[in-house]
């Protein structure tokens, strides 16, 4: 099974009878549903809906969660956690030196962690699980990335920038990692509002070409309009937050749709739910 360590990932343990009490109220996915064995996506908000932190969040024993982010951000994230606990009865704590390998192959058939690994439930239908602890060897992760792209994963500092994106830009609400049915949480305002009215109109979409594609950062064009931003790229496929009305209509009229000077095909993630809108007419941005 291929794999890769990942050396630029942190850990933040949350523990103590209130921990899970605590998290339920300030982020975005539901911890009710959060299954032993399973690492879910989720998000820290600012009050006006923009994601401050992602991460992945686990159980880690009773009355304990792991939540593992970029190692770059892991001291503010710390920071902000400890300005909400306030009197809750919870712990929060920075696992020193972590080390966080990714497991995968093409099909679910090996689906079940063991005792050191918890599922990623970002990538349906495959089998990816990620471990905590010594490894041998850096593995491939140039092949990680690839299927992160290829089934449109999008990872904050690779395909978008904290506090400038919504969960339902980056694809949170189709990969579990918000809770519709939980009560409040920082944000949830703004995200209901953009569910409930089907508002949602940036998303990440797989990008495609025949020769290899430009830098992450370069806008996506139809007649020098922008229309989205590329991500992360390995060769000619790469992800992209766009428009999608944009693209559809782009797509109705045979526009071309470039990155640069590269023309670029634009498609939804297979397992995703959402669909390009049935009238592509240019809407307002997101509020």
């Amino acid at each position: 099974m291929p794999f890769t360590l990942l050396e630029d990932r942190a850990l933040i343990l949350v523990s103590g009878p209130e921990a899970e009490h605590f998290l339920q109220n300030i982020l975005t996915v539901d911890l009710e549903t959060l299954k032993p064995g399973e690492a879910k996506p989720g998000a820290l908000l600012t009050p006006q809906g923009k994601i401050l932190f992602d991460f992945l969040i686990s159980r880690a024993g009773a009355d304990t969660f792991r939540i593992e982010c970029r190692a770059d951000i892991a001291g503010d994230f710390q920071r902000r956690l400890m300005l909400y606990k306030l009197r809750a009865k919870a712990e929060i704590t920075q696992q020193d030196q972590p080390l966080v390998a990714v497991r995968w192959q093409d099909d679910s058939s090996a689906s079940h962690p063991d005792s050191a690994s918890v599922i990623d439930t970002r990538f349906p239908g495959r089998s990816v699980t990620r471990s905590y602890g010594p490894v041998a060897g850096q593995g491939d992760l140039a092949g990680w990335h690839r299927l992160r792209i290829a089934n449109g994963i999008a990872e904050s500092g690779l395909d978008y920038q904290l506090g400038d994106a919504f969960p339902h830009d980056v694809l949170l609400d189709q990969t579990g990692g918000v809770g519709f049915r939980k009560g409040c949480y920082v944000g949830q305002e703004v995200v209901s509002r953009m569910q409930h009215r089907g508002t949602a109109r940036r998303r990440v979409l797989i990008v495609s070409a025949d020769e290899p594609l430009p830098a992450a950062g370069t806008d996506l064009t139809v007649n020098a309009r922008s229309v989205g931003t590329l991500g992360s790229t390995s060769g000619g496929a790469g992800l992209a937050i766009a428009r999608i009305d944009r693209v559809k209509a782009a797509l109705d009229t045979g526009e071309i749709i470039l990155a640069d000077a590269v023309p670029v095909r634009l498609s939804i993630p297979e397992w995703a739910t959402f669909t390009f809108p049935q009238d592509a007419t240019d809407a307002s941005e997101n509020a």
